[in-house]
């Protein structure tokens, strides 16, 4: 697996070190889950968003 470097400050370094132990994960998977959960957060919130016009259309559209 490739890896890179973030920079954060170190109180987040910190917090990030112990939320990991808290898993039981290393803090490597810890971001990727973070980075998972915050995206289905962001998927949620579009979902829970009113429908376009078009969208809408879409799903009234007659397919027979």
């Amino acid at each position: 697996m490739q890896s890179t470097s973030v920079r954060i400050d170190v109180a987040t370094h910190q917090e990030l070190k112990k939320l990991a132990a808290s898993l039981g994960a290393t803090v490597g998977d810890t971001v990727a889950l973070a980075v998972r959960r915050l995206r289905q957060d962001e998927i949620g919130a579009e979902l829970a968003d009113q429908l376009t016009d078009e969208e809408t259309g879409w799903l009234d559209a007659d397919l027979g």
